[in-house]
């Protein structure tokens, strides 16, 4: 199934390209690396993905939290780039932007800061960012700059799917788009969303803002269902899934599970190696769920 999705994407890829006269060496490195990194995220077994807000607390702690998450069994690591309104984030990760918007991190030091990831580590990298920061920097420069520096795939949740390749197409980049499925999603926006993501499908899980909840809805595993339909790319599941338990009942059904208000939390008390070790605990939880069939 995962291997039909990858097959799918490299051939959607290939045709953009050709679009271009490709002479470059260097494009040719980054399309077969970014190609590699997000497969392999999915290929071997259940993608587990940490999400964190960019220079909370600082960069250098950023930098840091990449390695010690892929150490301790992250997949991708997904980073909010910092904004006055983050779209759907409930109070801990709203937090975590004003702390890192009063220090002044930008798009330009997140770049900054992953160019110098990518010299330690090939974990995939995917921003999570404000439609209004794609227009403020450029859509153009935006995807060139996530290929120079190595990020695998940008989250613009209030970004339609109708917008796809906008900005892409003079450039011939293979960055990836990830769009959002809610259970609020009809058949036809499902369908429209599942054909324009690309690396994966973001499933999530419950209507509202992000944050820890008690307990899961019960939608997931019909929301799955229905994008199936449509799609093999692979889904991973965010909002609301704060421990190991969640995970493992949510990796059930879906191909990766992102844990996001409940690790931000932790950094936010300076509870750094807590945060790490929850990463640890969430990578058991999806590997005693059962490896991919």
């Amino acid at each position: 199934m995962i291997v039909k999705a990858a097959i799918f994407h490299l051939n959607n890829c290939r045709s953009r390209v050709r679009k271009i006269s490709i002479t470059s060496k260097y494009f040719m490195i980054y399309f077969i690396l970014n190609m590699k990194r997000i497969f392999e995220a999915f290929s071997n077994r259940k993608a587990l993905i940490p999400f964190i807000v960019a220079g909370d607390p600082s960069l250098a702690a950023t930098e840091k939290l990449i390695y010690d998450f892929e150490a301790a069994g992250a997949d991708i690591v997904e980073l909010g780039i910092p904004f006055s309104d983050p779209l759907a984030d409930g109070p801990v990760i709203q937090a975590a932007h004003q702390r890192a918007l009063k220090k002044n991190v930008s798009l330009k030091d997140v770049f900054a800061l992953v160019k110098k990831a990518r010299k330690k580590t090939e974990v995939p990298i995917v921003f999570m960012l404000a439609e209004n920061l794609i227009e403020k920097y450029g859509r153009a420069k935006l995807f060139t700059d996530c290929e120079k520096a190595g990020v695998d795939g940008i989250i613009v949740p209030d970004m339609p799917p109708e917008e796809v390749g906008k900005g892409k197409r003079d450039t011939g980049n293979v960055v990836n788009e990830i769009f959002l499925v809610a259970p609020t999603s009809d058949d036809e926006r499902i369908k429209r969303i599942a054909s324009a993501s690309t690396g994966f499908i973001y499933l999530v899980s419950t209507t509202g803002i992000t944050g820890k909840r008690l307990k899961l809805s019960g939608q997931v595993e019909e929301m799955v269902k229905k994008i199936r339909k449509f799609s093999n790319k692979p889904i991973a599941v965010g909002f609301g899934i704060s421990n190991p338990a969640q995970a493992k009942e949510t990796i059930k059904y879906a191909d990766g599970v992102i844990v996001g208000s409940a690790i931000v939390d932790l950094i936010a008390k300076k509870q750094f190696d807590q945060a790490v070790k929850l990463v640890a605990a969430l990578r058991k939880a999806i590997d005693q769920a059962g490896k991919r069939e």
